[in-house]
């Protein structure tokens, strides 16, 4: 009879998705430190904190390179996709001081980022160490943290300045931090909006989860989310 297969869909469903929690959960049981980067991951995109970065970044390839506007974008977006980041190709091309600059970028108004405390809850219970490693500085992140009431969570936060500015996804930069920490990647988990930063921590044994709105597709994904709490809700 035509109505008994629709009846059937939603208890479908409902299986599918107690099976891929459960999946999920013994996939990352054997987890002992979970790393999450900051912008994008630890507040939604739609904060559109990240914007008012760039515009201070292209400021400072303007004022370095004496081009304007338009071409300092460019320019900005050419060196994310050469070096990783943006002051990684102002250093190498350019032999800029990242002290400076680190602390002009990310002199910005946190006015839209709100607590999540369910957020923080699920962070807080996950079994194990919990650090924070972002392509930012860690004064910057310490300022995220807690506009996202998300400060004392976490063992440790690391910043570029702690790579030696080597930027993500560069193996040497994770070598630093991952050795600064005396993090065993085959028992941990790395958390990223990009996916170009998850290609090594994977390639070194950890599970990677890519937190964004839509999934990459790429070998070195293992999961996607676009809400990092209700992932680790299944976890839980």
């Amino acid at each position: 009879m035509r109505g008994t297969p629709s009846l059937d869909v939603p208890l479908a469903h409902a299986r599918s998705a107690a099976y891929h929690k459960s999946m999920s959960a013994a996939d990352f049981s054997h987890v002992t430190t979970w790393v999450f980067d900051l912008d994008h991951t630890l507040y939604p995109p739609e904060a559109r904190l990240f914007d008012l970065i760039e515009v201070r970044m292209t400021n400072w390839v303007m004022e370095t390179i004496g081009v304007d506007r338009a071409e300092a974008d460019r320019l900005r977006l050419h060196y994310w996709e050469t070096h990783g980041t943006t002051l990684a190709g102002l250093m190498r091309e350019h032999d800029v001081d990242p002290a400076p600059y680190l602390d002009d970028v990310h002199d910005i108004s946190m006015d839209s980022l709100t607590p999540d405390p369910v957020l923080a809850a699920h962070i807080r219970a996950l079994p194990g160490r919990r650090i924070v490693y972002t392509n930012g500085c860690e004064p910057y992140a310490e300022r995220v943290l807690a506009a996202r009431g998300l400060s004392g969570l976490f063992d440790a936060v690391y910043g570029v300045e702690h790579a030696g500015f080597l930027p993500k996804p560069e193996r040497g930069a994770f070598d630093a931090i991952f050795a600064l920490d005396g993090l065993e990647p085959t028992v941990a988990a790395m958390f990223e909006d990009d996916p170009r930063n998850l290609a090594v921590p994977h390639e070194l044994g950890m599970r990677t989860v890519h937190v964004a709105p839509t999934r990459a597709d790429a070998p070195h994904v293992q999961y996607h989310t676009d809400d990092l709490s209700s992932f680790l809700q299944t976890l839980l």
